[in-house]
């Protein structure tokens, strides 16, 4: 199995650092708002990843942190006359309830930033006594010049640098490139003691301290958007490295951004779209389908047109359930379905299991899968057709396609349950009716045949015959 490594920009194979197990740190949200559609992508992605791995055998320890102190949401805060802690709260419970509505399950452990204060405080102790960092009016500071290597995951030189973090009214910095590992407090703001006085953790700090904490040292993958790169993961790689002496995480990964009309969606554009807004009118499954429709790392364009292309690929396996579920309970009626189309489907059904693993082998290539179980529900339905014009089916055969089909369908976060056929109930009463038709007539009792058929139009709709056997048209 290769995973695409941002820090080597190379794939590589993938070997954990314990046999057996896996550790993920994900970047999650900062919570002054309600989740958009761009902060779903890295969930859906690490989740389905999780899944994956779960299923070829691996132990997954998946963390995925909320950021609840942060300046955005002092920002948020004071717009808002209420306190920063209300605020944070609000939004990650808003941030729970509607990831939970995509039906992924959550991450393992999801750490929060002020319930890890003492973890950040000994973490900036240390990078002080090491040297690398320096306390300035309460605040305390990252030394980016003494950081070997600093740099060295975004590809960028430090004389080459345009983020400069400035300085905190009444401190000064080093250098331009400094920045805060730990924020001097401000009348208003959020603040808990520390060595330096009062004050806050920087935005960087915490997530170094609480994958430490939870993964160890020289974990196995990091996780995040594009967009965290520089200066978000530069940073946590510095602060760890330096008071550690060991990589930091062993494999970067970083999904493509969600776009709208070819521009980063974010909210200080106010091009976002809502994650909960999004569910009132979509399927949650929609969206997994959009989001694995593409490679993860490559950009995603937000648009009605995709979204109805997702939808149709919902709408594609829930029908190839309904025809095999249709065809296997009326399995008894035969022992055995057409010799050649059960070949061909024996065929598919190893062919969808090998190339859906190379896919999701080769750096989690989920469009690549998705395309591997479409060639599934191809065949699964001319092998539909075939059995219509026979009468014959081969449960054991169909059967186990079926079954294939909402394994791996499952390992990619979509289920397709008997709740997914209620709308079609009028449907299968029809395809029961046909069936009786195709039977009569092979018996050559074309009045049985005839009263099936106006049976059928009473209801709304036709029999039309064609080559590969009865079609059902709604009548208009």
């Amino acid at each position: 199995m290769k995973f695409y490594n941002t820090l080597t920009r190379n794939k590589e194979e993938f070997v954990p650092r314990d046999s057996g197990k896996v550790g993920i740190y994900v970047c999650g949200p900062t919570v002054y708002g309600y989740v958009h559609i761009g902060n779903a992508r890295p969930y859906v992605f690490f989740a389905v990843m999780a899944r994956y791995l779960r299923s070829i055998g691996y132990e997954v320890n998946l963390v995925e942190n909320i950021t609840d102190v942060d300046d955005k949401i002092i920002e948020r805060a004071g717009k808002e006359g209420v306190p920063a802690e209300q605020v944070a709260e609000t939004y990650a419970q808003a941030y729970l309830k509607d990831t939970d509505a995509l039906g992924l399950g959550r991450p393992d452990i999801e750490p929060m930033a002020t319930r890890h204060i003492p973890e950040i405080i000994d973490l900036c102790r240390r990078l002080v006594e090491a040297g690398m960092a320096y306390e300035t009016g309460g605040s305390v500071y990252f030394r980016v010049g003494r950081s070997a290597g600093y740099g060295k995951l975004s590809g960028q030189k430090t004389d080459q640098m345009k983020h400069c973090e400035l300085a905190r009214e009444g401190e000064s910095k080093e250098s331009p490139l400094d920045f805060a590992v730990w924020k001097g407090a401000k009348p208003g703001e959020p603040s808990w003691d520390s060595p330096w006085g009062p004050g806050r953790p920087g935005w960087h700090i915490e997530c170094t301290a609480m994958s430490l904490k939870y993964l160890g040292q020289s974990f196995d993958i990091h996780g995040g958007g594009q967009d965290l790169i520089f200066p978000h993961h530069e940073n946590e790689i510095a602060q760890a490295e330096a008071v550690t002496g060991e990589s930091f995480a062993r494999y970067w990964m970083h999904n493509g951004m969600i776009t709208t009309k070819e521009e980063k969606m974010s909210k200080s554009i106010g091009n976002i779209f809502l994650l909960r807004e999004f569910l009132k009118k979509y399927d949650p499954r929609v969206l997994i389908l959009f989001f694995l429709g593409s490679h993860y790392r490559s950009p995603l364009e937000f648009s009605t047109a995709n979204l109805e292309e997702a939808a149709s690929r919902l709408e594609r396996f829930k029908n190839c359930f309904w025809k095999a579920g249709s065809l296997l309970a009326e399995a008894e009626l035969s022992a055995a379905g057409p010799a050649s189309q059960g070949e061909d489907l024996a065929g598919a059904i190893e062919r969808a299991e090998a190339e859906f693993q190379a896919e999701m082998q080769d750096d989690l290539n989920t469009a690549g899968a998705l395309a591997a179980l479409f060639g599934l529900v191809r065949q699964i339905n001319e092998y539909a057709v075939a059995a219509a014009n026979t009468g014959a089916v081969d449960a054991g055969l169909l059967g186990r396609a079926r079954d294939l089909l909402a394994r791996l369908l499952g390992i990619l976060g979509i289920e397709i349950g008997a709740g997914d056929y209620a709308e079609t109930e009028v449907e299968a009463e029809l395809l029961e009716l046909i069936r009786q038709r195709e039977e009569a007539r092979r018996a050559g009792d074309f009045t049985a045949a005839d009263a099936a058929r106006d049976r059928v139009a009473a209801a709304g709709y036709e029999i039309r015959d064609t080559p590969q056997g009865p079609k059902l048209v709604k009548k208009t």
